[in-house]
């Protein structure tokens, strides 16, 4: 019965994994070359790629954070031991709302100073945030989690899902002021992240 169970929940992070690779790539697809006259001028050449300069810091900034996004999946998966059907339909919303982001950051990038698609980016942003948060909460707990997993691993990782919903939600906020910036409020998921470890060595020492 336990082989059954690993090789249960197996297939479902290689599935994850698939999923994520195939959302990650396909952000580049939005990355339209410049198509100009072979007689073009170096100068014209430079101002094409100037123009794309949006679609380039959003394709970085989106991959960053499904990177992110796969790596906090990777290190709470790898505390598991055991299959749940708990997690799967969380699992499966995930996938859902990572499998969007390379349509929401096309349509982020493409009208970058805009409200609405501003608002509409960092939405989906933190929902894949919160539904991260539950995934990896639920494969670092019982029936889940291996026996042998450190304490101090399992804290770190629910500590980022944590920093990520806070960088997310800074984001949507900044969307309603500065539409223009509003990825910079996922740059300050690393700042969430040391400020939530500094509260819990706080909270150790006391």
């Amino acid at each position: 019965m336990a082989g059954k169970t690993d090789h249960a929940l197996e297939r479902m992070v290689f599935f994850s994994d698939a999923v994520f690779a195939i959302a990650i790539t396909l952000l580049v697809i939005e990355l339209h070359a410049p198509e100009l006259p072979r007689s073009s001028s170096d100068a014209a050449q430079l101002q094409a790629l100037a123009q794309l300069v949006p679609h380039f810091v959003s394709f970085a900034i989106s991959f960053a954070v499904i990177g992110m996004f796969w790596m906090g999946h990777h290190r709470a998966f790898s505390l598991a031991g055991h299959y749940s059907s708990k997690v799967l339909g969380w699992n499966l919303l995930l996938l859902g709302v990572i499998a969007f982001m390379p349509f929401v950051t096309a349509y982020l990038s493409s009208n970058i100073f805009q409200r609405v698609p501003a608002i509409f980016y960092c939405l989906t942003m933190l929902a894949a945030a919160l539904l991260n948060l539950k995934v990896n909460g639920t494969a670092t707990s019982p029936p889940m989690v291996d026996e042998k997993a450190s304490p101090e691993t399992i804290a770190y990782v629910r500590q980022r899902g944590i920093s990520v919903v806070l960088g997310s939600a800074s984001a949507v906020a900044l969307a309603f002021v500065m539409p223009a910036f509003c990825q910079a409020g996922l740059m300050s998921i690393p700042l969430w992240l040391r400020l939530l470890a500094w509260r819990d060595r706080k909270r150790v020492r006391a």
